[in-house]
């Protein structure tokens, strides 16, 4: 048994590199730590100078007001910082930076050598760690912090760093999530002594087309909503275009790039229904709060955070999210590449698709003819959607005011089952009018434009899938007695199933009782779902209860239960429509929320161009 050993302070190089190892991974935490004080500096202008992938020498140069000579051996100390001073200021933190640890964690893993000139100054001042004090210096007003050969003196770390290259796009990741929220700022990245990176100070929607790309931004959707203290505004991805893996997910909490649960979960319940499989949603969302309501202080490295009512935070996200995606549908042409509504549409009755009704028939035409997609006054110049539209309010009192419920519009209901004049022109709808049914699952339609073909199946779940959750938020979901009840064969569990979720089945519409020891019967359906197959439909629901238990959240289990009824109270595929049939399905698509997507987020229509056609036929060639 080994001898007890005594209790000793640890030395103080020891403790700078049992913290570093919190803050300091790899030369991308570096990069990150020496940006974000550059940003608290005041800095308009950054530049970065890596070399071997950050592992040999990271450099980052700024003009912000610099340190004073007799501060820069202090800017190497231990929690010595000029971010807070007290409690109060911790609890309200506004600055990207505020622990006092990442000058001297980086000081205790590598070569640092600090040079630094503020506006008083006739010249620059460079300090190292371990001499008395600064020495005169060439520099410009501004600070450079040069770091060099990162993890040298502790093999143990240094043997966990990848190779050059990957490390190198590490250094880039991270100085891409803080130029997004920092458009304000220049800057510039040279590897290895090439130029690799120049973003000048701009806007924010410049900045995103830089680091984003055009094409992620031509497919997403803007949000912009401000309701007391609380703000969100940035881009997501139209669902047509979600990704395959969760690549592109930026998230910022006060222009600080984090991860946080709550955001996630409400981004993941906006989506919920308009995903196809394991795709992932992208986007860039800024979310500016009180700091007050807001603790960063959680992890060393400031990834994440905690809100003060995290509830309140969920349900403006959900809320704010679910109109963006709801309004980015069928509400206007958001041009969502193989899938744009027509160009130059005019407005049906009672519908905000289409074309301006002020427009003159010339504008119309000219709409038409050049092919340029009207675009819905929720997307009009999407940079605008970055400076929120509602004026802030007066600071509350009491923070738990902070939060007011995002009011939601009201849904456009959908239009009368009735079809229009047979002699209606094809381009006075969106989406034309019907020619026929191929194959008895996909109708034909013809706009000004071209051909529009419809999935019906799809498209008439999605528009009962809506119609049943309007209804039952409004709690006025009608229920039809059946005449005949539905009788069919069951087990136990499903017997067990129908007594415990008695309550939710009567919510949703639905009479199930058991009429015998292996059957049940269904007594009652919606009214919207009389005509489907009512079998499948009870024993769907079934199946959904069996999978989602009783822990999941209500409103959860709510929508998963209603797509499945929709799913099976929809016009199944080989039923033969009639014209009028098939022109109020399309009618009902136009003032349905998020039409162009099933419940399952597959798509429910696609166009092609009187364009595209004439080049299959070579046309004009």
């Amino acid at each position: 048994m080994s001898s007890r050993r005594s209790i000793i302070p640890l030395p103080d190089l020891l403790v700078s590199q049992i913290a570093a190892g919190e803050v300091i991974e790899r030369p991308a935490s570096v990069l990150k730590e020496l940006l974000e004080n550059a940003i608290d500096a005041g800095a308009r202008s950054i530049e970065i100078r890596l070399d071997g992938g950050g592992i040999r020498r990271i450099s980052v140069s700024d003009d912000g007001h610099g340190i004073p000579r007799d501060e820069l051996p202090l800017a190497l100390q231990q929690h010595a910082t000029s971010k807070i001073r007290t409690l109060d200021e911790l609890e309200s933190v506004a600055s990207m930076g505020f622990r006092g640890e990442a000058l001297p964690s980086i000081a205790s893993v590598a070569r640092l050598t600090l040079n630094s000139r503020t506006q008083d100054d006739a010249h620059a001042w460079e300090y190292v760690p371990g001499q008395p004090g600064a020495e005169p210096a060439s520099g410009q007003i501004g600070t450079r912090v040069d770091v060099r050969q990162l993890f040298d003196e502790i093999p143990a770390r240094r043997k966990f760093l990848r190779t050059e290259g990957t490390e190198y796009g590490h250094c880039v990741t991270a100085l891409e999530r803080i130029a997004l929220a920092q458009p304000q700022i220049a800057f510039r990245l040279f590897h290895n002594d090439k130029p690799q990176r120049h973003w000048r100070a701009g806007s924010l929607e410049q900045r995103l087309l830089e680091i984003l790309g055009k094409d992620f931004v031509d497919q997403s959707l803007p949000v912009g909503q401000e309701q007391g203290l609380i703000g969100l505004r940035g881009l997501i991805i139209h669902p047509a275009h979600a990704r395959p893996s969760a690549d592109k997910q930026f998230l910022f909490v006060n222009g600080r790039f984090v991860r946080d649960r709550t955001v996630a979960h409400a981004i993941r319940s906006a989506y919920a229904d308009v995903l196809h499989g394991d795709r992932q949603p992208a986007y860039a969302l800024f979310l500016d709060i009180d700091p007050s309501t807001l603790d960063v202080n959680v992890h060393p490295a400031k990834h994440e955070v905690r809100f003060r009512d995290s509830g309140a935070v969920y349900r403006f996200v959900l809320q704010t999210l679910s109109q963006a995606l709801a309004q980015g549908s069928m509400a206007g042409d958001t041009h969502v590449g193989a899938m744009p509504l027509p160009a130059g549409a005019p407005a049906p009755a009672d519908s905000s698709a289409g074309v301006p009704a002020g427009l003159a028939p010339q504008e119309r035409e000219s709409h038409a003819v050049t092919g340029m997609p009207y675009t819905h006054p929720a997307r009009q110049g999407w940079q605008s959607s970055f400076s929120l539209r509602e004026p802030a309010m007066a600071r509350p009192t009491d923070w738990k005011s902070l939060y007011r419920p995002v009011e939601p519009q009201a849904p456009a209901l959908p239009a009368a089952a009735t079809a229009p004049a047979d002699d209606a022109a094809p381009d006075e709808f969106p989406l034309g009018m019907a020619l026929g049914q191929l194959h008895g699952i996909y109708i034909l339609s013809e706009t000004r434009q071209g051909l529009i073909l419809v999935d019906m199946h799809a498209a008439h779940e999605r528009v009962v899938y809506e119609q049943l959750k309007q209804a039952l938020d409004g709690r006025e979901l009608p229920r039809q007695d059946l005449l005949v009840p539905v009788v069919f064969a069951c087990t136990e569990s499903d017997i067990a199933l129908v007594d415990e979720h008695q309550d939710t089945l009567a919510e949703l519409g639905l009479a199930l009782s058991p009429a015998g020891p292996a059957t049940l019967a269904v007594r009652a359906v919606p009214a919207l779902l009389a005509q489907g197959d009512i079998e499948s439909l009870a024993r769907g629901v079934l199946r959904d209860l069996a999978q989602v238990g009783s822990s999941r959240h209500l409103a959860e289990q709510r929508n998963e239960l209603l797509s499945t009824m929709a799913c099976h109270g929809a016009v199944r595929a080989n039923r033969r429509l009639t014209i009028p049939e098939m022109n109020a399905l399309l009618r009902k698509m136009e003032q349905t929320d998020r039409a162009d997507l099933c419940n399952h987020g597959r798509p429910t229509w696609f166009q092609w161009k009187l364009s595209e056609l004439d080049k299959l036929f070579m046309r004009g060639q």
